[in-house]
């Protein structure tokens, strides 16, 4: 088990370390609860223990589809290796998730000239909000210059919970009126944006879903004005999830996914969830990874999501 040997090795100098041990306890444990039993050295690897295996995932919000192919690849990893006890073979599953999961994701390629426009969708309540906030001291903290736009200008309260952050993490701030068209604040956002020389432009959206149709209408409107303003923009659309909701999430995703091009996913309130298994299922299922977790409610407590210190710390005990 070298390889794994060496990215625990890893993993216990990583400054996010704790951030991932802490904002993934109730997964953990919920987890070694449902692992401590099939990993005894007394149990025989035999069909009922892939099967015990596969429900402990499941439990864990892996979908059934996802977990079965993991289980297939979890025998051929086995039969490769040279395991001799439980606790090796127990490695070799965590061995198996972060190669069945792939390589860690890049969150965002700069655009070469103007600010780099990224779109935040989501319904409400997800955590859209405070996630733009905590992307802003991320690349505020990185010496970018940032920007938000408040363009959900449906929800009461909406334009200035954003300015309270903003103003709590020092950045500038785009703003319109209570019930403006939301393109018009990305068009007078955008332009100014340019002149400010903002290096990263953090859009709110509104968090509706009232239907697909609706949904394709206003964004397909804010695309043309975006583009218009700034060629190429919006460099990235990314889709809040609320971690705690589990598979309906998914259901979520899939409405946002028809109507645009998602190119990735923030999955917040990981440390209010007991069922850390559901990015398993969203890189499988949808296509696209995650590209960070909320691990807390602290401003620094939403991390780039990296596979290797998510499941070690998901399925291990502490690395010091």
């Amino acid at each position: 088990m070298a390889w794994l040997d060496k990215l625990k090795e890893t993993f216990s100098v990583k400054k996010d370390k704790i951030h991932y041990l802490e904002g993934l306890k109730k997964s953990r444990e919920y987890l070694s609860s449902q692992l401590n039993e099939i990993f005894l050295n007394d149990r025989i690897m035999d069909d009922t223990w892939f099967d015990d295996i596969l429900f402990a995932l499941v439990s864990s919000d892996v979908s059934i589809e996802t977990a079965s192919k993991i289980i297939e690849q979890y025998r051929k990893e086995l039969k490769k290796s040279t395991v001799i006890s439980n606790t090796q073979a127990k490695d070799v599953l965590i061995q198996t998730l972060i190669e069945f999961y792939g390589e860690t994701p890049i969150d965002v390629m700069m655009a070469l000239e103007g600010p780099t426009v990224i779109l935040i969708v989501g319904v409400n309540g997800v955590g859209k909000t405070t996630s733009i906030a905590k992307l802003a001291k991320k690349y505020q903290s990185e010496g970018l210059n940032v920007g938000l736009v408040a363009a959900d200008t449906f929800r009461a309260g909406a334009i200035d919970q954003l300015r309270l952050w903003s103003e709590k993490v020092k950045v500038t701030f785009y703003h319109g009126d209570y019930h403006e068209d939301p393109s018009s604040v990305l068009v007078d956002a955008l332009r100014q944006a340019k002149l400010d020389n903002i290096d990263i432009l953090l859009c709110d959206t509104a968090g509706r879903l009232t239907n697909k149709t609706n949904l394709m209408n206003e964004l397909s409107k804010m695309f043309r004005v975006m583009d218009r303003e700034i060629s190429g923009a919006p460099h990235a659309i990314w889709l809040v999830l609320d971690a705690t909701i589990g598979q309906n999430g998914i259901n979520q995703a899939k409405q946002f996914i028809e109507a645009t091009e998602v190119g990735g996913i923030i999955l917040t309130k990981m440390d209010g969830s007991s069922k850390g298994g559901a990015v398993l299922s969203i890189k499988d299922t949808l296509g696209i990874k995650v590209l960070f977790v909320g691990l807390g409610e602290k401003e620094d407590d939403l991390k780039p999501f990296n596979p290797e210190s998510y499941f070690l710390s998901l399925f291990g005990d502490h690395y010091d």
